[in-house]
């Protein structure tokens, strides 16, 4: 079961992210719009493209999210993988998505410490060799 609806999430994700998916979906809306009139701008036909986005909607959720759940993963180790066949980096940071919000914060402001220490000593370099 589990890979039917990979399939089919990968399919209609490839499917629906095109141009043409969307063309349909204006025409969808072209012609029930062209269809008011005729049908008096009922509560039926209001009723019908409620109903068909609704549902749609609803279904594309659950695809959307697994095809992004199956890309996150699939970068998450690929990013793994880079991490651990670096000699100098932190292979602590292998399992970073497991972490909480607030070691994720702690990370976040180490990082931009470490950016802005770097920053400042290339500036040093940068100003020094003009400077001679």
């Amino acid at each position: 079961m589990d890979d039917l609806f990979r399939s089919l999430a990968r399919w209609t994700a490839d499917v629906v992210g095109r141009a043409h998916a969307f063309l349909i979906a204006v025409l969808v809306i072209v012609v029930w719009a062209i269809t008011g009139p005729v049908f008096e701008f009922s509560d039926t036909w209001q009723l019908i493209i409620n109903t068909g986005t609704t549902i749609i909607t609803f279904l594309m959720v659950f695809l959307i999210q697994n095809t992004q759940n199956r890309e996150s993963k699939a970068m998450h180790v690929k990013l793994d993988e880079i991490i651990r066949s670096t000699r100098n980096a932190k292979n602590s940071l292998m399992d970073a998505e497991e972490m909480t919000d607030e070691q994720l914060d702690e990370l976040m402001e180490k990082f931009k410490k470490l950016s802005q220490v770097h920053e400042a000593r290339k500036q040093r370099r940068i100003s020094e060799s003009t400077t001679q």
